[in-house]
């Protein structure tokens, strides 16, 4: 029979190598193209356009909504890349994105 020290490390290597080739396939770089505004209850959300660079929508333009500081030519990893943003109902006329 195993030490009980054994199971518990045979446990936590089959975890985390699953995550690890997860993450490696399934992002994409997309560099952000404009910023078309915020949004979220309380503004801290940006809203961007951003075309994908790699993988199977390559050269895909698609709305995206970013949380934390972003400017154009700023590149995001993007998990997934079939859903986009919805688009922000009202257009914001004052501050510094308009």
């Amino acid at each position: 029979m195993g030490s009980k020290t054994q199971k518990i490390k045979q446990r936590q290597g089959s975890g985390s190598k699953g995550a690890e080739s997860l993450l490696s396939e399934t992002a994409a770089p997309a560099v952000v193209e404009g910023i078309i505004g915020r949004t979220g209850a309380k503004g801290e959300v940006t809203q961007v356009k951003c075309r994908i660079l790699q993988g199977f929508d390559k050269g895909k333009v698609m709305r995206r909504n970013v949380k934390g500081p972003v400017r154009k030519r700023d590149i995001l990893m993007l998990r997934e890349t079939q859903i986009e943003a919805r688009r922000i109902k009202t257009k914001i006329s004052k501050g510094a994105f308009s």
